[in-house]
């Protein structure tokens, strides 16, 4: 390709010259090609692996210099001779003569490089190329990674990195490439080559590793092996990068959301990076908005624009506090140096003229003023005006203790105080002393707001205003599996609550459930969400419940409501790690009792308010809304800790879980202003002495105290490496699951079956990942929600990949597998929703794995009775288009015509025992079709000629067969045509005595025969190369030349199976008898090429026929065949006739039964789909693939 003309100082260094003239000269790489080069060869190709030089992708070039400078121009390169020789060329023909009049040096490098440059630009016009964010080094980078590993342009490179990989105890030094499905490294060392594709979606652990020997290593692990790199340049950066793309690949297993490139992002500046990819930035960006979000909690779809220092005058203090500024599309927020110190939030929302404002933030020491002020400015002109939010605070609940209501009206006016001196709502200055008063309890009346306020909630709901309402008008009277959950639920919510005791809350309750479960589908409804809904509602309105709800399900608790509680899974496993570091005597025994698993998800989902009491639980959620999910393990860890001794001498589980259940049942709340509240937790346990009581504000300190070093960030990086192995549990569950249920009904071992599940899980996410060609989306059909058998689901495209690679039929040539697998797919799609699942692909793959001849022959037999007319369509790879690809094909033919034989066989498998009786018979045009998949199955196997010489003579066999059963099933029709023709009937039936008058139906057949034989020939082979000689030598052959006729005795009576085999003239090209004795009535095809589909659709009305043929002579090559409007539609067979007819034939019983090598062809369908496309293998590679 012509590139950008760039100065080049050595010319002659590690380039070879091929050809040259007074102005240009075309070069080649030293090393590159046929393998030679020797030593320096091998050296240079080394060098440019490691050096990550451009002549990995291009080893040709062309340099343009003048005569007297010693300096050079690269104006071309190419990846292939071809390629480069036709630029060389052009420029020949195009450009010598015109620089030969220049005279002027400097003229003649200024026209050819404006002539290079407007070449480039008439391309990019004339093609539509786009400009895009990616530099050219990075450009290279791309092309480079499809080349190596044979990645389609759907697969997006993020990065790449140069870095060591440690295989064994050698390291091979070369590139890391991370894509968005894949991680992917190459080296090519002194002639040796090593590759290793990795899915993330594989990967059950990413870690940073330091020992002696390799102090920054990444360790990569999938199931089957581990991956140690090392030597990076900035370790960091490729670890946070990597840790990102597993996210997103944990993400699309768990809720299926594709990842989708953000295209709003700033451009380019002049000082960018060389090797940086828009991609990578947007993943940076990504990064960043959801720390921002986390640390502020603000709505989901809250971008980070930027962040700056700065300094923040605070009033309350009189004093400049050092931090970062943020802003972003609807707030800025600050943040101290010193965590805790002080952080801000202002919704842009909130900003009006300064005079007139409420509250004035001065930020100082900034180091782009004029520039942030222009963001802000820009923010603000999109911003719409101020929404007021009132809430209407409600009244104390009225206490007969007097000291209880002395101290509920102490905090009231502690936090009043504190709201006027630091400020209300939403920009509150957040400082330790708003913590302390956290930490000492909410009241009552102002408990409400506040968790709306430190939620982020609030944001929100101003910014949705009548979000609520319209979705609760949606759900009315709608019904699903969720608002069934829901109706069962209602009233387990907090039952010993008076709110709830009538049908006023019960109804708000549903409200908000329901209203939620139709915002959420992905989550719809789980159990605990309507105990912590119920609480929410205590001290909210509705509209406000709902929303808090919202940020607990989306932002604070992410996953934990799930319909497999993955983020709760997730926090167990993080609370065992801390428990490790925190209690690490304890650790140990609660392993072996198995008690972690079992109170963490009980805690955690609930947020302890299914397991303490009522007024005390809620000083957990008030602690909970402020700081988030660090409360709950602080206070998890604290618990564990007051009862570690009485832990230690626990016998069993139950004996534990006793312990822990009367210690919390013990915490209460004496500032409660609220009646006592019946704990349903308490009345469960025991009638042992009660425990003594515990202050809820006591144990929260105390968690404070002794686990308050606990850091958010450092959850979240448990978090990462925990979500790795619970989502990979689940995903390993999932298939234990799915074999188990189907081992029973298959020969296929557990292991085999596993295998099978990986590869067809393998095809489902490769389509994810690339798109499928099929007009099917498979991000809608993968729904973690769903059965396990149903979760992964394939369609006709992803089976035919599979069908060519583990199916025993499925012939080496490809159009010829295509109608296959089509027949195939189309008789297991038992419900035809145009997918199959697994169960399904098993059932087909197991009758022609180790299914007896009887069975595989059934399934033959099934594959062409389904109704339908034979039509030919040309399916050629060079003339595939969208709307003319397979999946098309099919839905075409994807007609309810056959689902009532679908449901017959699928009824016929689930009894076992198929009456062989009830299977449909088989017309003359199914027949026909049976006949052209029987020669494609044989096409290249080592007893092709055996089986061509059988498969012709079960054909006349059966075709003879067709035509004396018609005889004798319309005989009373026959019978009426004798009264009112005699004539015609003495030519037509046979004679009484069991003999044939000479003008006898065999003898019609034999007169028809050449006609028939030239309109069947489509059914054979089709030409192959090196035969075309012997396939034109024998075109005209007749089938009756195979079998000598008597005009009393039927051919397939006379003639033995021997005497057919011996025949000569029976070749493997001969052809198929329409076999009917209406030589009207018969099946016309064209001449059929090796890329032809054929496939069926509505049958077309019968037409009959208007007396005999002439016997027809030779046809021409071309199909000059006589054209006919119908077959006979009165011909059938039954599969007895079928399966008794091939018994005839040793060569096709032989094939039929002959063993399936499974695992190799596992083992080879692994192997050639690693990455979704074969992968070279040459000899002297060292290849390297896992998961």
């Amino acid at each position: 390709m012509w590139v950008h003309p760039e100065e080049v100082l050595q010319a002659g260094a590690l380039w070879i010259t091929e050809r040259a003239n007074p102005y240009f000269i075309l070069q080649k790489r030293k090393g590159h090609g046929d393998g030679r080069g020797g030593l320096a060869g091998l050296l240079v190709g080394t060098l440019d692996v490691v050096l990550d030089s451009s002549a990995r992708v291009a080893p040709y070039r062309i340099l343009y210099q003048t005569p007297d400078s010693l300096i050079y121009w690269i104006i071309a390169h190419g990846c292939s001779r071809k390629e480069i020789t036709e630029h060389w060329e052009w420029l020949e023909q195009n450009l010598l003569q015109t620089l030969s009049i220049f005279e002027n040096e400097n003229d003649i490098t200024t026209f050819v490089k404006g002539k290079v440059q407007g070449i480039i630009a008439e391309y990019n016009k004339n093609h539509d190329v786009k400009e895009d964010d990616d530099t050219d080094k990075f450009k290279e980078a791309i092309c480079t990674f499809r080349k190596l590993f044979g990645m389609p342009e759907e697969e997006k490179l993020v990065n790449y990195y140069s870095c060591s990989y440690w295989k064994g105890h050698v390291p091979r030094q070369g590139w890391l490439y991370l894509s968005i499905n894949h991680i992917c490294f190459y080296s090519y060392l002194l002639g040796k080559e090593a590759k290793l594709v990795i899915r993330w979606a594989d990967i059950t652990q990413l870690e940073k590793s330091a020992t002696l020997l390799l102090p920054d290593a990444v360790k990569v692990s999938t199931r089957v092996a581990e991956h140690v790199f090392s030597v990076f340049l900035n370790i960091n950066e490729t670890f946070k990068l990597m840790e990102q793309l597993a996210n997103i690949a944990m993400r699309q297993l768990l809720d299926n959301e594709g990842f989708e490139q953000d295209r709003s992002l700033p451009k380019l500046k002049r000082k960018t990076p060389k090797k940086v990819s828009a991609l990578k930035r947007d993943l940076d960006a990504r990064a960043k908005s959801e720390r921002y979000r986390a640390l502020f909690r603000l709505p989901k779809d809250e971008k980070l624009d930027g962040h700056t220092g700065c300094t923040l005058w605070t009033p309350f203090n009189k004093m400049h506090i050092l931090g970062q500024m943020f802003v972003s599309t609807n707030y800025i927020c600050f943040t101290s140096k010193e965590e805790t110190l002080c952080s801000l939030i202002i919704p842009l929302r909130e900003v009006t003229i300064v005079e007139k404002n409420r509250m004035t933030f001065l930020f100082a020491n900034l180091k782009d003023r004029d520039f942030l002020v222009q963001r802000i400015s820009d923010f603000l002109q999109q911003t719409t005006s101020k929404i007021y939010f009132e809430r209407e605070t409600t009244g104390s609940v009225n206490s007969s203790d007097d000291e209880v209501r002395a101290k509920e009206f102490l905090k009231e006016q502690a936090w009043k105080n504190h709201i006027t001196e630091y400020g209300q709502g939403v920009c509150m200055y957040r400082t330790e002393k708003t913590k302390d008063l956290v930490l000492k309890g909410i009241p009552e009346n102002m408990r409400g707001e506040l968790w709306l306020l430190f939620s982020g909630a609030i944001n929100e709901m101003a910014t949705h205003p009548g979000y609520y309402e319209d979705l609760v008008e949606k759900s009315m009277g709608k019904y699903n599996l969720a608002t069934e959950e829901i109706e069962r639920d209602l009233h387990r919510s907090l039952p010993e609550h008076p709110a709830f005791q009538n049908e006023m809350g019960i109804a708000a309750l549903r409200r908000v459930l329901t209203a939620y479960a139709f915002r959420n589908p992905n989550i719809g409804y789980c159990q605990a969400m309507n105990i912590v809904t119920s609480v929410l509602l205590l001290y909210a309105k509705e509209e406000e419940a709902f929303w808090l709800l919202v940020a607990l399900c989306e932002r604070m608790l992410p996953d934990y409501y799930n319909t497999r509680v993955v983020g709760a899974l997730v926090d167990q496993g993080v609370f065992e790690e801390l428990a490790r570091e925190y209690v690490p005597e304890l650790y140990d025994c609660m392993q072996d009792l198995g008690v972690i698993s079992t109170i963490s998800l009980s805690w955690f989902l609930t947020l302890f308010l299914s397991v303490m009491p009522f007024e005390s639980a809620v000083v957990v959620v008030d602690c909970f809304f402020y700081e988030g999910i660090k409360v709950i393990f602080q206070l998890a860890l604290s618990v564990l800790h007051a009862n570690i001794h009485q832990l230690l001498g626990a016998k069993d589980d139950g004996e534990a879980m006793t312990v822990l259940g009367r210690y919390l049942d013990s915490v209460s709340n004496k500032d409660s202003t609220l009646p006592p509240i019946p704990h349903l937790h308490s009345l469960l346990t025991d009638d042992g002495d009660p425990h003594p009581e515990v202050d809820i504000f006591k144990l929260v300190r105390s968690s404070y105290e002794k686990f308050g070093s606990i850091r958010a960030d450092v959850i979240e990086q448990m978090r990462f490496k925990q979500r790795l192995r619970v989502i990979q549990t689940i995903e390993d569950t999932t298939k234990r699951n799915v074999v188990r249920t189907i081992v029973t009904e298959t020969a296929f071992s557990i292991d085999e079956l596993e295998e099978l599940y990986v590869l067809f899980k393998a095809e489902h996410l490769t389509s994810c990942y690339w798109g499928g060609t099929g007009g099917s989306n498979p991000t809608e059909r993968h729904d973690p929600s769903l059965p396990y058998l149903e979760q992964y689901r394939i369609d006709l495209e992803q089976f035919r990949g599979l069908f060519s690679l583990l199916f025993p039929w499925a012939p080496v040539n490809g159009a010829h597998a295509d109608p296959l697998a089509l027949r195939f797919f189309r008789l297991l799609d038992h419900n035809g929703d145009s997918l199959i699942n697994f169960r399904e692909f098993i059932s087909g793959l197991s009758v022609l794995c180790h299914g007896d001849l009887t069975e595989k022959l059934k399934l033959l037999y099934k594959m062409h009775v389904i109704p339908g007319k034979c039509v030919c369509v040309l399916f050629t790879e060079r003339e595939r288009s969208p709307e003319g690809n397979l999946y098309s094909l099919y839905a075409k033919l994807h007609t309810p015509d056959y689902r009532h034989y679908l449901r017959l066989w699928n009824q016929g498998t689930k009894n076992k025992l198929d009456n062989m009786k009830d299977l449909p018979k088989l017309n003359q045009s199914q027949f026909i079709e049976l006949c052209k998949t029987l020669y494609n199955m044989f096409s290249e196997d080592a007893q092709e000629q055996e089986l061509y010489h059988a498969t012709a003579t079960v054909t006349s066999l059966l075709l003879e067969m067709g035509e004396v059963g018609k005889l004798f099933c319309h005989s009373k029709d026959q019978e009426e045509q004798d009264q009112d023709d005699p004539e015609e009937a003495k030519s037509s039936w046979p004679a009484r005595d069991g003999g044939t008058k000479p003008g006898g139906v065999f003898q019609q057949r034999g007169q028809g025969e050449g006609k028939e034989e030239s309109q069947a020939r489509p059914c054979g082979p089709a030409k192959r190369d090196g035969r075309g000689e012997q396939l034109s030598a024998m075109e005209d052959i007749k089938l009756e030349d195979s079998s000598p006729k008597d005009t009393g005795t039927s051919s397939s009576m006379l003639i033995s199976d021997d005497e057919t085999k011996d025949d000569t003239s029976m070749s493997s090209y001969s052809v198929l008898s329409g076999g009917s004795h209406e030589l009207d009535d018969k099946l016309h095809c064209e001449d059929i090429n090796d890329d032809t589909v054929l496939v069926r659709s509505e049958n077309r009305p019968h037409g009959g026929g208007n007396g005999p043929h002439g016997e027809g002579g030779p046809h021409g090559r071309n199909g000059g065949l006589p054209h006919s409007t119908s077959i006979d539609k009165d011909w059938a067979i039954t599969f007895e006739q079928f399966l008794a007819s091939v018994l005839t034939e040793q060569a096709l019983v032989l094939y039929f039964e002959k063993p399936v090598e499974v695992a190799a062809r596992i083992t080879n369908a692994k192997n050639v789909r690693k990455v979704g496309c074969s992968l070279l293998s040459a000899s002297d590679y060292e290849i390297s693939l896992s998961g």
